[in-house]
């Protein structure tokens, strides 16, 4: 798991996708943790995306770089702990205008069930189960 949280890093950006409904929904994020063993990634609970989770916790993200790309796949699973949280903003102190450990909207969440498969146009595809 560190080697896929250590490429999600280096790309900066990630493209996380989740479903309303039928219609599929995909959207740039940044942020990316890991925690007590557990991949996790950083929201609002007022934003649509929460809402999505919320519904169907099925999500993927995927992220590029040097040719290179990352998709991870599986369910996001909310972490309401005030820790987890924290962790979370201490590694990304510039959102800390715009949300707390201690707030109603601060949302944290960790993939469960995952696969990350590593791939490119040279190279046979490798996949990590976490």
């Amino acid at each position: 798991m560190q080697e896929v949280y250590e490429f999600i890093k280096k790309c900066g950006t990630y493209y996380l996708a989740t479903v309303e409904g039928d219609q599929p929904r995909v959207r740039p994020f940044g942020t990316i943790d890991i925690f007590e063993g557990k991949l996790y990634i950083q929201t609002g609970k007022i934003k649509n995306v929460s809402k999505q989770i919320q519904a169907n916790g099925k999500a993927e993200l995927c992220c590029f770089d040097g040719g290179k790309w990352l998709r991870v796949a599986g369910t996001l699973v909310r972490d309401d702990r005030r820790e987890a949280k924290k962790h979370m903003l201490d590694n990304y102190p510039e959102l800390r205008g715009m949300y707390s450990e201690d707030d109603d909207n601060s949302e944290v969440l960790y993939f469960k069930d995952a696969s990350a498969t590593f791939s490119s146009f040279t190279e046979a595809p490798r996949t990590i189960e976490f």
